[in-house]
């Protein structure tokens, strides 16, 4: 077994992904895409919210996205649509957004530096 550092396997998610920075994101939101926060709810708590963002925490995200399986969000409903993962910093994210290319969707991508550099961009947030 070949054995390699996150930071490889990071580089690698990254080179099959789109990165977006935040304003972008918030620009192809309002022509469509998927916004998909995949940050645990302690995060979410802690920190705030994107309004309207599709909340799918990172150990279901798969399930949800696959068209084929039973438990696909109803949002779901082909390969075609545009999506983009959030998480706390934009590392898990691309993970996340490279797992969801795997599944078939071709137009995935991730927000750099993640829900830190949305809210650093002044863009909307909610905050429990």
């Amino acid at each position: 077994m070949v054995k390699r550092s996150v930071d490889v396997l990071l580089d690698q998610a990254r080179a099959q992904i789109e990165r977006v920075s935040p304003v972008a994101a918030q620009q192809r939101r309002s022509q469509g895409a998927l916004l998909i926060d995949i940050r645990p709810t302690a995060q979410r708590v802690e920190h705030g919210e994107v309004p309207d963002a599709l909340i799918v925490e990172r150990n279901v995200l798969e399930w949800r996205f696959d068209p084929q399986s039973a438990w696909h969000l109803p949002e779901v409903d082909g390969y075609e649509r545009d999506l983009i993962v959030l998480c706390q910093e934009g590392y898990a994210s691309s993970f996340a957004a490279e797992s969801l290319r795997q599944l078939g969707h071709p137009r995935v991508a991730d927000v750099i530096g993640g829900f830190v550099a949305w809210r650093r961009a002044g863009l909307p947030i909610r905050v429990s």
